[in-house]
C-alpha cells in the first residue's frame, strides 16, 4: 500500500505547486505593492528638486550634490544596524518605524532654514531608508510563495517602477507651488504607506521551523558559504555601479558633452531605459521561476553590460537611445532573479535581517563608487573608457553566477514521467 501512495502525494503536491505558481499574489503581498507605490512615488516628487531646493541656500552645484549623496551614505552606514534591528524586533516594526523616520525627516527638511540643516535632516532620511528598505525585503520573502518568488520580485519591482514614473511628473506639478511642497507630499505618502502596512498586512509568518520551534536568524557566515549569495552581492554590486549609479550620474552627461545633444536627451535615455525595463519585469519574474535565477541573471547581466559598454561607442542619438533601452531591458531581466535567489538562500522560516543588510549595502557601494570612478576615467580617459568598464564590472557579475549553483529545487518526475 506505501509504495503506491508516495508516488500520487508526489504528483498531488507538484500539481498544487505548479497551480500555484500562476494563483492571484496572496493578500498580503498586495498590501506590500501598495506600499512600494506610495514609496516610489513620493521619492519621485521630491527627487527633481532637491538639488535646486538646495540651492537656495546660496550654495553651489557642488554642496547641492552632497545634499544628494548623503542620503546615500547614511544608508550605507546604518545597514549593519537596521538588520540588526529586523532580528531584534522583526521585519513589520522596524519597516513601519523606517518609514515614519522618513517621512519626518523630509516634513523637516521643507522648513530647513539654512542648508547645513537640510543636510542634517536629509542624512537622518537615509537612516530611515535602508530600515525600510531591508524590511521590506525580508517581509516579501516572508510572505512570497517559494514557487512564485520570481513573480513577486517582478510585481515589487514593477511597483516601484510605476510610482518612479508618476512621482517627478505629480512633483514638478507641485513644484510650482513653491519647493517645499513636493517634501511635504513625500512625507504625507510615507505616513500613508506605514499605515497600510501598519493596518492592512494581515499576517506575517514568524520565524519557526515546521515543528514549531523558534528558528534563530541566518548568520552572515552561512549565507558567504553559499555560491549563490556570493554572486547575488557581485551582481548587486554590479547593478548598482550601472544602473543606480553610472546610469543617473554619466549616462546625462555623456548625452549632453559627448553627443552634443541637449537636456532633453538626458530625460529621454532615461525614460527608454524605465521603458525597456518596465517591458522586461512584464515576464521576466515567471521566467526566473521556470526557468530558474541563473539563466536570468546571466542573461540579464550581459545584455546590460554589452549595452552599458556599448553606450561609449555610439556617436547618434538613435543609437544612444537603443542602448539605453537595452540596458533597461537586461536589468529587468536580472532584477526579480537577483531577489528571488537571496529569498532562496535564506528561506521563510528564519529572519534574514543581516544578509539581506549585507546585500543592500553592496549595492550602496556600487552606487556610491561608480560614478565617482566612471567620471575620473571620462575626464583622463574618454566616456568611451568609462562605460567599457561599467559594463565590464556586469560581464564579471554574470562569470560570477556561471559559478554559483541553481537555487531553484526542481521536483523530480513521478513514477508516470509527469513533469
Amino acid at each position: 500500500m506505501t509504495p503506491r501512495l508516495r508516488p500520487a502525494a508526489g504528483r498531488l503536491r507538484f500539481s498544487v505547486g505548479r497551480r500555484t505558481g500562476d494563483a492571484p499574489l496572496p493578500r498580503d503581498i498586495k498590501v506590500m505593492l501598495v506600499a512600494a507605490f506610495l514609496i516610489a512615488l513620493g521619492f519621485g516628487l521630491v527627487a527633481p528638486v532637491l538639488p535646486q531646493f538646495a540651492t537656495t541656500f546660496d550654495v553651489g552645484a557642488t554642496a547641492a550634490a552632497v545634499i544628494v549623496s548623503i542620503f546615500a551614505f547614511m544608508r550605507l552606514v546604518f545597514a549593519p544596524a537596521g538588520g540588526a534591528l529586523i532580528g531584534r524586533l522583526g521585519e513589520r516594526p522596524v519597516y513601519v518605524a523606517g518609514l515614519l523616520i522618513v517621512a519626518a525627516s523630509t516634513a523637516a527638511c521643507a522648513f530647513a532654514q539654512d542648508y547645513w540643516q537640510l543636510l542634517v535632516f536629509r542624512g537622518l532620511g537615509g537612516a530611515g531608508s535602508v530600515m525600510f528598505t531591508v524590511a521590506s525585503m525580508a517581509l516579501v520573502i516572508r510572505l512570497a510563495p517559494p514557487e512564485s518568488r520570481g513573480r513577486v520580485s517582478g510585481a515589487y519591482a514593477s511597483a516601484f517602477l510605476i510610482g518612479n514614473v508618476c512621482g517627478p511628473i505629480v512633483g514638478g506639478l507641485l513644484a510650482g507651488f513653491g519647493l517645499r511642497v513636493p517634501f511635504l507630499a513625500y512625507a504625507g505618502a510615507l505616513v500613508l504607506a506605514a499605515l497600510v502596512v501598519q493596518t492592512q498586512l494581515s499576517h506575517v509568518p514568524g520565524s519557526e521551523r515546521r515543528d514549531g520551534s523558534a528558528a534563530p536568524p541566518m548568520k552572515l557566515g552561512e549565507a558567504l558559504g553559499d555560491s549563490a549569495y556570493r554572486a547575488a552581492l557581485f551582481s548587486s554590486f554590479a547593478n548598482g555601479w550601472a544602473t543606480f549609479g553610472v546610469r543617473m550620474a554619466t549616462v546625462p552627461l555623456f548625452a549632453v558633452t559627448a553627443l552634443g545633444s541637449g537636456p532633453e536627451a538626458a530625460g529621454w535615455a532615461l525614460a527608454v531605459f524605465a521603458a525597456g525595463n518596465a517591458v522586461a519585469l512584464t515576464f521576466s519574474g515567471r521566467l526566473a521561476d521556470s526557468l530558474g535565477r541563473k539563466p536570468m541573471m546571466t542573461a540579464g547581466l550581459v545584455l546590460t553590460g554589452a549595452a552599458t559598454g556599448g553606450i561609449g561607442l555610439t556617436d547618434g542619438l538613435g543609437w544612444f537611445l537603443a542602448a539605453s533601452a537595452l540596458a533597461g531591458v537586461g536589468a529587468g531581466l536580472l532584477g526579480p532573479a537577483q531577489q528571488a535567489a537571496v529569498a532562496d538562500v535564506i528561506g521563510r522560516e528564519r529572519s534574514g535581517g543581516r544578509v539581506l543588510a549585507a546585500y543592500q549595502m553592496t549595492a550602496d557601494i556600487g552606487a556610491i563608487l561608480g560614478p565617482v570612478f566612471a567620471g575620473l576615467l571620462a575626464d583622463q580617459l574618454g566616456y568611451g573608457w568609462a562605460f567599457a568598464v561599467t559594463g565590464g564590472v556586469l560581464l564579471l557579475a554574470a562569470a560570477a553566477w556561471l559559478l554559483a549553483r541553481e537555487t531553484v529545487q526542481r521536483q523530480p518526475a513521478d513514477a508516470d514521467g509527469l513533469s
